[in-house]
């Protein structure tokens, strides 16, 4: 399997060899810009995730991302010594995934990264993913379609949404707002109780064709998890 590369941008050299030699000890390829122009050019080379600094001469880390966010798909995650809510919230707003105030921790850097990381590992792994069968339940991604004992289950999309990504992770507990995120993204106008309604309403749709099929269990005061 081929290493993971990050990006490091900061103007301050010696916070890119500080970060770049804890991240090299743990494995990954790094690449390193020391301003908002050789970041750009650092982009093109497709890294799967980048530590990008917020105050820099010439372009500003807010600008470079939004410059390499058609380039980059991988997460990228602000440093910033400000701690002001207004940077934070222009941060996602502009692309970026997580936003590190400094100083920070690099037990705290490392485990963003790695979590980061992780996550989209999983994202390809469900891609690659197009149908999950279990004793008498078929679940078809690329049809959009969930047969139990052979029978068809007429779920909305946000039903099926919810039935998938469960299933793809069995045995996993997940609270309501995790899966809220994961189906409805998160910037979506709403509440996350509306997970516990549409998790009744698929719990009937299936127990009408199988009384006693239980896919969906709830674990009580954590969430759910497919079974």
């Amino acid at each position: 399997m081929a290493k993971e590369t990050i990006l490091i941008v900061d103007d301050e050299e010696e916070i890119v060899s500080f970060i770049q030699d804890a991240l090299e000890d743990e494995g990954y390829e790094i690449l390193t810009a020391f301003n908002g122009e050789q970041a750009i050019i650092e982009a093109a080379k497709k890294p799967d995730i980048v530590l990008l600094d917020v105050m820099m001469d010439g372009l500003d880390g807010f600008e470079v991302c939004e410059q390499i966010r058609s380039v980059v798909r991988g997460p990228i995650i602000f440093l910033s010594a400000c701690q002001d809510e207004t940077d934070r919230v222009k941060g996602l707003v502009v692309g970026g995934d997580d936003y590190i105030v400094k100083p920070f921790s690099l037990s705290e850097l490392k485990a963003r990264v790695h979590a980061h990381l992780r996550r989209e590992r999983r994202k390809i792994n469900e891609k690659e993913t197009t149908e999950l069968r279990f004793e008498k339940l078929t679940i078809d991604y690329k049809g959009r379609s969930v047969r139990l004992n052979g029978v068809e289950v007429e779920l909305t999309s946000k039903q099926f949404a919810i039935v998938w990504f469960l299933s793809l992770h069995k045995g996993q507990v997940f609270s309501r707002s995790h899966i809220y995120e994961r189906v409805w993204g998160l910037e979506a106008d709403g509440d996350d109780s509306t997970v516990t309604e549409h998790i009744k309403k698929i719990r009937a749709k299936f127990q009408e064709i199988d009384p006693t099929a239980t896919f969906i269990q709830t674990v009580w005061g954590v969430g759910y998890k497919w079974v």
